[in-house]
This record gives structure tokens, C-alpha cells and sequence, in this order.
């Protein structure tokens, strides 16, 4: 039934509209329609007051002129348009100004106040513009900052597709030589069985001619030490017979050996 109530308060004689009545709902308007009173009495306190101010200050301002009436005679009616217009200029400062009179003891209090709201003003606005210009600077640092690394990324695209390109022509030129090779062991070897079939020796093979070559640079290797003991032998001084016969020994195992070496030689190049 509150619920009710306060809806046919709230809206009058427009109808209210449908809602679903359940637990909830009926809840949910009851605090409100409670929110609402507290609310609506807070508001007619505060116009009571509002108006006991409005009459306080109307009886104190016909007590005022009563008084100013009575000690100058004078009254607001009897002032020149110049008169009333400053009157009323010094009513309207003492409204801005918030003062409780028109008096020097009110007025300077709230000038030194305007004063220092107004100093204290500039010096926050003063502080804005230094941060402001704090800020376009970091901003300015930043655009450049941002451009450098646009640059640094277009060069670094640029080389990355200099280096795709090397990449694929190295790419090309390795199956280039993949098949030249493939095409060349495919010839060799198709030259090997044509002269396999024509009788050729097979000690004269690719392959044989390879592990001769190799064979050879073992045995010259093998020299060396004998060619080292052959100049000991020949600085052999005291018994000139025994040496003779050494170096005669020496001279023939060299000369096999050189024999062999000319004969695999001879080999290779046919």
C-alpha cells in the first residue's frame, strides 16, 4: 500500500506504468519510495530554513534603513540616478564578494581573500604552462624519436630484401651447381664404363688415379726421413768403407723408390 501510494504521488494523473509485482520489485520501490521521503524532507528542511534566513535578513535590512532613515534621513528613494546605481553597484560586490555587509570590515577581508585566490590561481596556472611545455617537449622528443625508428625500419626492410635477394640468387646458383656436379658424375661415370667396355685398365680410373695420387704424396713423404739419413751417412768421416757401402745401399733403396715413384707417375698421366 506505500509502494502504491508513493507511485500515485510520484506520477499524478499520468498513469504508472506496468511492472512485474513479485518480492523483488516490491522491495526495490520501497527503498526507493524511502530514499525519496528522506529526501524530499531534507529539502523542505532546508527551504524552511532558507526562508526563516530570507525574513531574518528582510527584517534586518528594514531595521538598517529605519535606522539610516532616522539618524541622516535619508532613503534609497530619495538618491539621483548616479546615487542609485552605486548603491546598487555596492550591493551587487557585497553579493559577489559574499559579505555579511557592505562595510570596509567586510569588503577588505574579502578583497585580500579575492586577492589571494587570484595570486594563487596564477601561480597554478603558471605551473600548468611549465608542465604543459614539459609535455610538448617530451612530445616533440618523442615524433623525432618515432620518425628515427621509421627510418631505422624502412633501411632495415631495405636490407632484409637485399639480403632475400642474395639469399635466393645463392639459392639458384646451388642448384645450378648441384645439377652441373650431378651432370658431371653422371658423365664421368658414363666415361668410365665406356672405356671399362673398351678394355681400359682399371687401375686408370677416376677413383684409382685418385688413391694413386694419394699413395704418392705418402710415398714422398716417406723420403723425406731417408733422404735425411742418406746426408747423415754422407757425413760419415772415419771408416770411408762402410760408408761407401751405406751410401751405396742408400743410393740403390732411393733410386727404387724413385723408379716406383716415376713409374706411378708415368701411370697417372696417361
Amino acid at each position: 500500500l506505500l509502494v502504491a501510494a508513493w507511485l500515485k504521488k510520484i506520477f499524478g494523473d499520468h498513469p504508472i506504468p506496468q511492472y512485474e509485482v513479485n518480492a523483488r520489485t516490491t522491495e526495490i520501490l520501497h527503498h526507493l519510495s524511502e530514499r525519496n521521503r528522506i529526501r524530499d524532507r531534507d529539502v523542505h528542511l532546508v527551504i524552511e530554513d532558507l526562508k526563516q534566513k530570507a525574513s531574518e535578513y528582510e527584517a534586518e535590512a528594514k531595521h538598517l534603513q529605519s535606522l539610516l532613515i532616522e539618524s541622516v534621513n535619508f532613503s534609497p528613494a530619495n538618491l539621483s540616478s548616479t546615487g542609485s546605481r552605486y548603491l546598487n553597484a555596492l550591493v551587487d560586490s557585497a553579493v559577489a564578494l559574499e559579505t555579511k555587509d557592505t562595510s570596509l570590515a567586510s569588503f577588505i577581508p574579502a578583497v585580500n581573500d579575492l586577492t589571494s585566490d587570484l595570486f594563487r590561481i596564477k601561480s597554478k596556472n603558471e605551473e600548468i604552462k611549465l608542465e604543459l611545455a614539459k609535455l610538448e617537449k617530451n612530445l616533440t622528443a618523442t615524433l623525432v624519436l618515432e620518425k628515427c625508428l621509421r627510418e631505422d625500419l624502412k633501411k632495415a626492410e631495405l636490407h632484409l630484401s637485399m639480403e632475400r635477394a642474395k639469399v635466393d640468387n645463392r639459392l639458384q646458383n646451388t642448384g645450378f651447381l648441384k645439377a652441373k656436379s650431378e651432370e658431371f658424375r653422371f658423365g664421368i661415370r658414363t666415361a668410365e664404363e665406356q672405356l671399362s667396355a673398351r678394355g681400359m685398365d682399371a687401375s686408370l680410373s677416376h677413383q684409382s688415379l685418385v688413391a694413386l695420387s694419394e699413395k704418392l704424396a705418402e710415398l714422398k713423404r716417406q723420403t723425406i726421413p731417408l733422404k735425411k739419413k742418406l746426408e747423415s751417412y754422407l757425413d760419415l768421416m772415419p771408416n770411408p768403407s762402410l760408408a761407401q757401402v751405406k751410401i751405396e745401399e742408400a743410393k740403390r733403396e732411393l733410386d727404387t723408390i724413385e723408379a716406383e715413384l716415376t713409374k706411378k707417375v708415368d701411370m697417372m698421366e696417361l
